[in-house]
């Protein structure tokens, strides 16, 4: 018999309940997991690349897994993952993050949505599923996710991820969908601070801002407490300059229109930021709302970390993992296939060892076996 790898992996998701009947279970639920990661990180984007992983490394496979009866078939994948609790999942990815997560004093954990695009099925009238997701942005780690429900948004989901994400001591920031009292308010009451988009979308509040600054500004801050702060990045001939105010002064917060209803709001901010490229240059403003203190620094920085999640998050999934052109559509294999992609990610991210980019990191993956056990070993 085998030996198993004891990862904290496999400590975590062998708790996922199978929801498989006794008498149809040719393969066990963790193998099946196990597998799947394994092929995703050297390459694999659906259940037929998994497979055909699997084979091609059966011999592999078997040195820490029992396989009694191979290698499942992509119809197997596709069925298991289509019918596994995607909460219990979840909940297993939630706990193996937390346990794996590296402790960083004022983390900033940017929240955003993302569509997966392909996800849809107008056969059945099923519209592609949106999934909001929580990014560490120091660590660099998919700390947890949720879809969202049919008929629903972000708004809904992302309290639902407060629920089981431990954001105490650290800051959350997110677009401007999520600039709503009562996410704020659940940021608050789980012991974090937000730095939170403010935009049309909020018509009196975004009005509020720009009028604040633009007076404050032409007095020079006269008689109100703030902070400012300028950083400066030269980069393949792109200068981009991000000018951060932050205004604390009571008179000025309080001719915000119903500003007692944003829980513990603390600051206003106006970020800044002009690229210069060649002789083109251009400017972009944009407001936000705080829990901080006067600290122009602590909120500028929340504000890059956010803006970083685009490329380090949205833009992996979709060039290095190919996410937008995933075919996985029935039942909850989109959901749960989402999130075999961020396992795969956390793995490959907080590996050191080799300065490769995340493909580069799979393609070595696929052909270096013991650089993939370390992977999973880590």
């Amino acid at each position: 018999m085998s030996q198993p790898v004891r990862t904290t992996f496999t400590a975590h998701f062998a708790q996922v309940p199978d929801p498989r009947l006794d008498r149809t279970k040719e393969h066990q639920l963790l193998d099946i997991l196990t597998i799947a990661i394994c092929a995703i990180l050297g390459g694999a984007n659906d259940w037929v690349g998994i497979a055909t992983f699997g084979e091609a490394r059966l011999a592999w496979c078997r040195t820490f897994l029992d396989l009694p009866n191979g290698i499942p078939s992509p119809d197997t994948f596709g069925r298991v993952f289509a019918r596994l609790d995607p909460e219990a999942f979840a909940q297993a990815f939630l706990s193996w993050t937390q346990a794996m997560r590296e402790s960083v004093s004022a983390e900033v954990i940017a929240i955003e949505g993302q569509t997966l695009r392909r996800s849809h099925d107008k056969g059945l009238g099923k519209g592609a599923i949106d999934m909001v997701s929580a990014w560490a942005t120091t660590n660099h780690w998919v700390l947890g996710q949720r879809k969202t429900a049919e008929q629903s948004n972000e708004i809904t989901a992302i309290p639902e991820l407060w629920r089981v994400l431990d954001v105490a001591g650290c800051i959350v920031t997110s677009d401007a969908m999520g600039c709503q009292t009562k996410i704020v308010e659940s940021i608050v009451a789980r012991g974090g601070d937000y730095v939170i988009a403010v935009k049309e979308n909020q018509p009196r509040l975004y009005d509020d801002l720009q009028t604040t600054f633009r007076e404050a500004l032409a007095t020079q801050f006269r008689d109100s407490t703030h902070d400012f702060h300028q950083t400066v990045e030269k980069n393949h001939g792109r200068i981009e300059i991000r000018r951060c105010w932050t205004i604390v002064e009571p008179s000025y917060l309080n001719y915000i229109t119903d500003a007692q209803a944003w829980k513990h709001l603390r600051a206003i901010v106006m970020v800044e930021a002009e690229r210069q490229i060649g002789d083109h240059s251009s400017v972009e403003t944009r407001y936000f709302i705080a829990s901080l203190e006067n600290d122009a620094p602590l909120a500028v920085h929340a504000v890059r970390g956010h803006w970083g999640l685009e490329n380090q998050l949205h833009w992996v999934l979709a060039l290095a993992f190919r996410e937008d052109e995933s075919r996985v559509r029935k039942d909850q294999g989109p959901e749960n296939f989402a999130v075999l992609r961020h396992i795969a990610l956390n793995f490959l991210k907080q590996d050191k060892t080799t300065k490769l980019g995340t493909q580069n990191k799979r393609l070595k993956a696929a052909w270096d076996q013991d650089y993939l056990l370390a992977l999973l070993t880590k």
